[in-house]
């Protein structure tokens, strides 16, 4: 049988047998002999160890005795090869080789079982049946092994990369994978502005850092990720995204780069730079066992503050198995690195950010921010919306057969809109004094240059009179009453007149404003306020009319019934689909006025379906901008133009 395992080798001279340090007996016993053993010295390097670099970590690490000859002097066993006899040599490829070692070496099972092999296959070869000595595989040193661990966990964390597939020295991306997206965590507040201070270093879970960091990543831009071939972290290099774009720096002239409007800002407004470490599954237990400290501020601070769930924020603990990753998960440490150089080394650049943390959130959004108006987009996609209602343009109901009837070309023109109540009180003024009219349609957000030339605000309702142009509710019920004195409005009497006056101010002044806000409000308690403020402007009115009525003066409808009538209408129109208002109680005062109103022949005349009235409130009820100048000036507090 060949030897394979050890080819013969030249004779050597050595008086004494060098200490073996692979022999697995004790030094003093590998020497006892009555006469010098004869010894030869092996001069032969395996070359699947010689071709491994010398500048490589693993032969570094890996038998380090195996460049020295006298390592491998081992006592004869046996005949020696005849003169000029060429030597046997091992049949293996070096890389081979070295893979082989790395196995064997890597568990402690298998170096045993392989190590009982070789003794077995080393015995049986020796020749003539003289068993020689048993040389060792070599022992793999406790240095190997704890790199050996450490090369697992980055390769199970994916962070040990190919250099011919991926390149030396690449640059690879700061964006950390499994990120969580809770909108609102507990102290969130309180984690950004200590994730933005960064005033010390700061140790976090994988929970609390996958929770809390990206509500604050819009503050910082990933500059570099720095890997270690023998180290259970990655150390990932920030800057102040207000840090700027350096002078001098050419733009892009690609003509297919997205170009982006980005807000105009200083440059070089901020210095501060941090550093984020991201430790790997064990890592505490594997540098423990180097004997190296985590760089995480433990060791030069052993009172850093931890924030967990059971000791939050400024609760200080020297217990070690509090700490992120002391039970073996992963882990993250943040701290503050000022400086231009190369991998965050500092240049003595002092002080914290030089802006404000609402200055950077006006800068850009955070991923959370981002992604919650993400979803808002796509829901909006995939959620048909709600299609709004719109004003009417043509009446409906009776007040078309109304249009229809005066249609045709007068002297005395109205220009209105269906919906309006302040053109309904002049329509209804006009039937009352059963006056010939013409009734012009237009629309009110579509201003013609015909309601223009009459009304340069462009309001209805708008009246010409031959030459005479007007226009403001009450002032033309005036006019067309002392225009037209047939069948009056007013009372008859002075103080009559005087008296509807008053309380048709009331109803301009009080109930109409009180109607708008009732129904623009969008809170619910709002929306109460108003309304009993509305209930009681309604009973001052009630409290002053005619006792009999039905009217407000008595059995015929006069100039405070005109004034009120279109808002009256529009409680159970808009108010009470809108916002829930009542009936008036039947055979009340109120209810018989409402009644009095509602079956009212000119009234009836110039009303429209309710579903035209519901329709053209919607825009108010939901508050839309720019509905109309009344609507602006309830908002903002104003009296009504």
């Amino acid at each position: 049988m060949e030897d394979t395992a050890l080819p013969p080798q030249p004779f050597s001279n050595s008086r004494h047998l060098p200490t073996n340090p692979f022999s697995p007996y004790p030094p003093h016993h590998q020497n006892q002999s009555t006469a010098p053993p004869q010894t030869y010295t092996s001069h032969h390097v395996d070359p699947g160890l010689s071709s491994l670099d010398s500048n490589d970590g693993f032969q570094a690490n890996f038998l380090p005795n195996l460049s020295d000859p006298s390592t491998h002097s081992i006592p004869l066993g046996g005949s020696f090869p005849r003169s000029g006899a060429p030597a046997r040599q091992p049949q293996h490829q070096p890389h081979q080789r070295v893979q082989e070692v790395r196995q064997h070496l890597s568990s402690p099972v298998q170096q045993q079982q392989q190590q009982q092999q070789q003794r077995h296959s080393i015995s049986s070869s020796s020749q003539y049946g003289v068993l020689g000595c048993q040389p060792q595989l070599p022992q793999l040193n406790q240095t190997y092994v704890q790199h050996a661990a450490l090369e697992r966990i980055q390769q199970e964390n994916g962070h040990l990369q190919d250099r011919s597939a991926s390149g030396a020295g690449k640059k690879d991306g700061g964006d950390f994978p499994g990120m969580k997206q809770v909108h609102d965590p507990p102290d969130l507040k309180i984690w950004r502005q200590r994730l933005f201070d960064v005033d010390q270093p700061i140790t976090m879970t994988e929970d609390q850092f996958q929770t809390y960091f990206p509500h604050i990543d819009n503050v910082y831009s990933h500059r570099s990720t720095q890997r270690y071939k023998r180290k259970p972290f990655v150390s990932h290099y920030y800057d102040c995204r207000l840090k700027g774009r350096p002078p001098g720096t050419p733009k892009s002239d690609d003509p297919n780069k997205k170009k982006r409007k980005r807000q105009a800002r200083e440059r070089d407004l901020c210095d501060v730079k941090i550093k984020i470490t991201e430790y790997f599954p064990g890592a505490r237990a594997t540098m423990a066992q180097l004997g190296e400290e985590p760089n995480d501020g433990t060791a030069d601070n052993p009172d850093i503050i931890y924030p967990t769930e059971t000791h939050a924020f400024g609760i200080m603990s020297n217990d070690s198995s509090t700490l992120p990753g002391a039970n073996g998960e992963r882990y993250y440490t943040l701290s503050r690195v000022n400086g231009t150089n190369a991998n965050g080394k500092g240049d003595s650049v002092p002080g914290a950010h030089r802006h404000t943390l609402e200055e950077s959130d006006k800068i850009k959004k955070s991923s959370i921010q981002r992604a919650f108006l993400k979803e808002e987009k796509e829901r909006k996609k995939i959620t048909p919306p709600h299609k709004q209602k719109t004003y009417h343009k043509k009446a409906t109901g009776e007040a078309l057969v109304t249009v229809k009837k005066h249609s045709k070309d007068n002297d005395l023109k109205l220009y209105g809109s269906c919906f309006c109540p302040f053109v309904q009180r002049v329509w209804i003024g006009l039937e009352t004094k059963g006056l010939p009219y013409q009734y012009i349609e237009v629309d009110p957000y579509k201003k013609p240059q015909s309601l223009l030339d009459i009304n340069p605000l462009g309001l209805v309702p708008a009246l010409q009179h031959g030459s005479f142009n007007c226009h403001e509710s009450t002032v033309l019920l005036e006019y067309i009453d002392d225009a037209f004195p047939d069948k009056p409005l007013l009372p008859s009497t002075p103080q009559a007149r005087a008296r509807a006056r008053l309380w048709a101010d009331h109803v301009n002044r009080k109930f109409v404003p009180s109607f708008y806000h009732t129904l623009q409000a969008q809170d619910a308690s709002a929306q109460a306020t108003n309304a009993a403020e509305l209930r009681s402007h309604i009973e001052k009115l009630v409290d002053a009319a005619d006792p009999t009525g039905p009217f407000f003066d008595g059995p015929s409808i006069g100039w405070v019934d005109i004034q009120l009538a279109p808002w009256l209408l529009r409680l159970s129109r808009v108010l009470s689909p809108y916002r829930g208002w009542p009936e008036p109680e039947q055979g009340s005062r109120w209810g018989r006025w409402v009644d009095a109103i509602e079956g009212d022949i000119y009234v009836k005349n110039t009303t429209s379906g309710r579903e035209l009235y519901t329709d053209s409130y919607e825009r108010y009820a939901e508050n839309r901008p720019r509905t109309s100048q009344v609507a602006d000036a309830v908002n903002q507090g104003r009296g009504l133009p």
